[in-house]
């Protein structure tokens, strides 16, 4: 580092500026016109007010870096009240949901009591119906063998009374039932 400071030191010892000759306050010394441009330089930055424009220019950027920090700072406290409001839907969705599947389980639960007690009730029903069908079919069959009894006993009836039935006792039946009849109808 010093031997830079050093090389640089003897750099601008070495400009042409300080190879001029002759008395310091002459046109022809080159260092006098040098300082004269740059004072003459000088004023007119401080004429045309340069100075203070960018003492201004620099208040506004610092005003301006200022207001994109507090609104960067404003942006990130809306983001992360934005984010804590999600986080809370989130967390309201979540226990939502759980409450959801609680009671769609309640209620399948609910349903397959149901569906159990609504099928016992239909094998009641069906037990029901089919005794009722098995008396319905008993009171048929013995009706049937009561009417088959009843023809057979007629049919048994008649053979047995056409055996043992003369000309003679069939007209005393016939004149006995025109009496009856007769009687039943007047």
């Amino acid at each position: 580092m010093r031997k830079l400071t050093t090389t640089l030191a003897l750099s601008l010892l070495a400009s042409p500026a300080f190879a001029a000759s002759g008395p310091f306050f002459s046109l022809k010394n080159t260092n006098f016109i040098v300082l004269l441009a740059f004072l003459l330089f000088i004023a007119v930055l401080v004429y045309f007010k340069v100075p203070s424009m960018l003492g201004k220019m620099l208040d506004k950027r610092a005003d301006d870096i200022r207001s994109e920090l507090d609104e960067a700072r404003k942006l990130r406290e809306d983001a992360q009240s934005l984010l804590a409001s999600y986080e809370r839907k989130q967390a309201e969705v979540k226990d939502q949901a759980a409450r959801i599947v609680e009671h769609a389980k309640t209620e399948a639960g609910l349903a397959a009591q149901q569906a159990k007690a609504d099928m016992e009730a239909s094998i009641v029903r069906r037990l029901a119906a089919a005794q009722d069908q098995i008396a319905s079919a008993e009171a048929a069959a013995i009706k049937e063998v009561r009417d088959r009894a009843v023809v057979v006993a007629v049919q048994a009836a008649r053979e047995v009374i056409a055996k043992q039935t003369t000309a003679q006792s069939a007209s005393k039946l016939i004149d006995d039932s025109i009496a009856v009849v007769g009687a039943k109808l007047h």
